[in-house]
């Protein structure tokens, strides 16, 4: 696996691969890479001859008094496992290398990113489209994986690739449990252990969600007061509980086609995310 640290370098590797008629899948990760992560690897590589992973903890997608200084990190580590794994190439700018001094320019998808997760955090996917979008353009790749856990930003990649005319093909892979439900998340590592346990409330709400309308319940207001209602008698602090058009985010008023669940929730100091598709 080719360590490649520099824009030029990244540019030349996948060059030379497009130049011998290889087709390259993409991974973007901040890291500390869990199963979730690898899920999406082996999309990759089931989906195109050589496969880039980039790490990078990207600054512009953390606002203030978020968590920027202390997301976990251990490079090391990861470079064995993507390694073991037969990833071709790790990409590992710096900061400075994709936000040099005056840095001046982001992409922002309009209404998508106001919306749920974007409304408590005003820019975050302002910076997660701008820093993509920068790496699809350093990687050229021809198919870039996202994971469902972060099902919001996965429809905004997807949205603005349309938008701007891409050449990228867009997959998403399923969000991988643990063994009692919780989403894998680099997060998780910020949990206690009683904190732990009570965080698989989110994934609890969203199968109660998905009973209730199994039963016929299609007032999604009923629903969504049902899902708060367990979540709180866990000590969780609602950040949003929705119900959503999985593919325009608009909330629903009664269940639909494409009716998708999704939560932010506070267990703590630690804030989770998780959906699940409800019909």
């Amino acid at each position: 696996m080719k360590c490649i640290k520099s824009i030029s370098g990244m540019k030349n590797f996948s060059r030379m691969q497009h130049s011998q008629g290889f087709k390259i899948g993409f991974v973007p990760t901040m890291g500390y890479l869990h199963k979730g992560h690898l899920s999406l690897v082996e999309i990759a590589k089931r989906n195109a001859d050589k496969v880039v992973v980039s790490i990078f903890v990207n600054p512009t997608q953390f606002g203030p008094n978020e968590d920027l200084d202390r997301y976990p990190r251990n490079i090391n580590r990861d470079k064995k496992i993507l390694s073991g794994m037969g990833v071709d190439a790790l990409f590992l700018p710096s900061k400075k290398m994709m936000y040099p001094e005056g840095y001046l320019t982001y992409v922002e998808v309009e209404r998508l990113s106001k919306i749920l997760c974007g409304a408590s955090r005003p820019k975050h996917f302002r910076g997660v489209t701008t820093v993509v979008l920068k790496l699809f353009n350093i990687i050229e790749p021809d198919i870039a994986v996202f994971g469902e856990k972060d099902y919001q930003q996965a429809v905004i990649i997807k949205r603005m690739v349309s938008d701007l005319n891409l050449n990228v093909r867009i997959f998403t892979g399923k969000i991988v449990r643990e063994d009692d439900g919780i989403a894998m998340s680099s997060r998780n590592t910020y949990l206690s252990s009683d904190e732990r346990k009570r965080a698989a409330v989110l994934y609890k709400s969203l199968l109660l969600a998905k009973d209730l309308v199994k039963s016929g319940e299609k007032n999604c207001k009923k629903i969504k007061n049902r899902m708060k209602k367990l979540i709180k008698s866990e000590g969780g602090k609602i950040d949003y509980v929705e119900i959503v058009h999985s593919e325009s985010l608009e909330s629903l008023l009664s269940i639909e086609d494409k009716a998708r669940a999704v939560v932010a929730v506070w267990i703590g100091k630690t804030r989770l995310i998780d959906n699940m598709q409800l019909k």
